[in-house]
């Protein structure tokens, strides 16, 4: 089984935008997702930097929210998506 971690920052405005979706994707599809907020928690900072080279080469050569995660196969993708995109991500 995978898992699913979604980096995010508690006043970042693209975060906001997703979470409605990342909450319907838990309710409607029964995913589990570790979501980690990574501004004020230097320890869900720190697990974010662990995977930075994965992150970075997905996303433009920086770490930044949100991050979608899959850390058993490491796919990765930032910023806002579409609904479809996300329901892909846990299949």
């Amino acid at each position: 089984m995978s898992h699913y971690i979604l980096f995010h920052g508690r006043e970042c405005p693209h975060c906001k935008k997703m979470m409605p979706l990342v909450d319907k994707l838990i309710a409607e599809e029964g995913a589990e997702i570790d979501q980690r907020e990574v501004w004020h928690d230097e320890k869900n900072a720190d697990l974010m930097r662990s995977y930075k080279d994965i992150i970075k080469a997905k996303c433009g050569g920086q770490l930044r929210v949100p991050t979608f995660l899959n850390a058993e196969t490491n796919e990765v993708f930032c910023g806002e998506v579409e609904y479809e995109k996300l329901i892909k991500w846990i299949s």
